[in-house]
């Protein structure tokens, strides 16, 4: 039997408003006072323009020293081999990327490695590393800058992927992750570390693959990965408008996924949508859809769709780069058809 959605509220007392990049740097920094284990390793995390190119390291070389928080040469492949053998050796590392696109040099110590070795040991070795990044369009960063990989990750048995949306589970993900005997790819999205939300203050773990309802409905199911849940928020209210009333599933990790969760949903709406910036071709939302019609499919009422980015290299232009990517009026479109 599916279980229902779980929704996550915070306390309203134990509450402030935090941005993303906020909600990730108190995250690294309670973590580092709580276990000497954990250190911080990348490309300008300490000095440069005060904590990384997007401020998520700001203030914890002043606090913790340059043993840990270490800059690095620009290898990445370097940075994730490091951070494999500190993990395997005992410590717990959060190594940071700096674009999610130059990860494809660190893949051999990422998927040769930190994915393999528990497994091949049987279990008597853990990798407790967290390889952080960011990934996502909409800045103008172009073809080299922007992209969206998180299905790369996916693909590879052994590594856990998380996607969060909100500061909240930014936070609570991230908190996780480090606590985590295994590796984590943690993929932020550069358009929402100023985005602001509540986050509850002190120990708030949130378990990996335990998706969040961000707004209930009944007459078709979305699930979204990163920008797209805000994108789906915007849509679902003038979809309400219109009649229609649409239910946002975040799965907040895409591995492990919640599928109880999808699947509850859409056995209430019969209807589901999925959506991500990333290529549609070979993207995670094909996974989800297979999933759900292998799991559901008496459930459902009309045939699934995705609302995903075009399968083109990310423009430059500003014009192009909208045009490339999935809007709310698309997910609106595509909720009316699979109503319709």
């Amino acid at each position: 039997m599916s279980r229902p959605v779980i929704e996550t509220t915070p306390a309203p007392a134990a509450t402030r408003v935090l941005t993303y990049a906020e909600a990730l740097n108190e995250a690294l920094r309670e973590e580092m006072r709580r276990d000497p284990r954990v250190f911080v390793m990348g490309e300008d995390v300490a000095v440069w323009g005060g904590g990384g190119v997007f401020g998520v390291t700001r203030g914890l070389v002043e606090e913790f020293g340059p043993q840990r928080v270490r800059d690095t040469p620009i290898s990445e492949e370097a940075i994730a081999a490091l951070a494999v053998g500190a993990a395997v050796a005992g410590a717990r590392p959060v190594a940071e990327f700096m674009y999610a696109d130059f990860m494809g040099l660190a893949m051999e110590p990422i998927v040769n490695q930190a994915a393999k070795i528990r497994y091949m040991f049987g279990g008597k070795a853990s990798v407790p590393v967290v390889f952080r990044a960011q990934e996502g369009a909409g800045r103008g960063n172009a073809a080299q800058h922007s992209q969206s990989l998180e299905a790369w990750f996916c693909h590879i048995p052994g590594l856990k992927v998380a996607v969060p949306s909100t500061p909240a589970d930014a936070k609570g993900l991230l908190v996780s992750a480090i606590r985590d005997e295994n590796p984590v790819v943690f993929l932020e999205h550069k358009i929402l570390y100023n985005t602001k939300g509540p986050v509850p203050a002190g120990d708030v773990a949130i378990p990996m693959g335990v998706a969040d309802c961000k707004r209930a409905g009944r007459h078709a199911t979305f699930v979204g990965v990163h920008t797209m849940v805000h994108k789906a928020l915007a849509a679902a209210e003038t979809l309400a408008a219109e009649g229609i009333d649409l239910e946002v599933i975040d799965p907040r990790t895409l591995v492990p996924f919640d599928l109880d969760a999808v699947v509850a949903s859409v056995r209430k709406t019969g209807r589901l949508v999925v959506g991500h910036e990333a290529y549609e071709r070979c993207g995670i939302g094909a996974e989800i859809i297979a999933q759900v019609i292998a799991a559901a499919f008496d459930a459902l009422d009309a045939p699934p769709l995705r609302v995903c980015g075009e399968n083109v290299p990310i423009p430059y232009n500003a014009r192009l780069e909208a045009a490339a990517l999935p809007q709310a009026e698309d997910i609106a479109a595509a909720v009316r058809q699979v109503v319709a």
